[in-house]
């Protein structure tokens, strides 16, 4: 059996979209069950990390947020916290154009390389940190970036040893260009 678990984070402030995203339809089913549908076909398993009132009724796990108030780094600390695996597919639920064949080369690479972080660069040179492969092993250090007061997730890799995945690297999983678009407007949702 893989040493691996599959997260979606759920819950941000959803401003620019103006309701949850994470119940937003995505072809017939909310975005963060879409999103959490592919995860757990490539990691074998999935929780949703968010608010466990507001999101049970999606009928998967939920754990709340280890620290409240610093967005999607109290999310995957939250993961961290959680796990009983040493690689965890993290995943935000705005993220719908990702498909499982990718999500499973994330996790090859990251029992290849042995990396604490798994972690795609995208076209314009920006890292993509909520999509991503964890190692428990980063669990300590970004706990302790926090506990310095930095929020900002890519912040948090100070030291640990990060394997950057290049646009080369996954191009045949990119065959549309939007692997890592964002649905942050309500028109987002009308263009696919």
């Amino acid at each position: 059996m893989l040493d691996q678990s599959g997260w979606v984070l759920v819950g941000g402030n959803s401003s620019r979209f103006g309701r949850d995203k994470a119940f937003a339809d995505w072809y017939g089913k909310p975005m963060a069950l879409h999103v959490a549908d592919l995860v757990r076909a490539a990691a074998g398993s999935v929780t949703l990390v968010g608010d466990p009132q507001k999101y049970g009724v999606l009928g998967l796990s939920v754990i709340s947020d280890s620290i409240q108030g610093i967005g999607p780094t109290g999310g995957l600390l939250a993961a961290l916290d959680a796990t009983s695996t040493k690689r965890n597919l993290v995943i935000a639920c705005d993220m719908p154009h990702l498909n499982e064949a990718f999500m499973r080369f994330l996790l090859e690479r990251a029992y290849d390389s042995g990396a604490d972080v798994v972690l795609p660069v995208d076209a314009d040179d920006l890292l993509q940190p909520l999509c991503a492969v964890y190692a428990t092993t980063a669990r300590e250090s970004i706990r302790t970036a926090v506990k310095n007061g930095e929020k900002k997730l890519t912040k948090t890799f100070h030291g640990l040893r990060v394997e950057h995945i290049g646009t080369k690297d996954y191009a045949s999983f990119n065959e549309d260009g939007n692997l890592f678009t964002n649905v942050n407007y309500i028109e987002d949702l009308k263009a696919d």
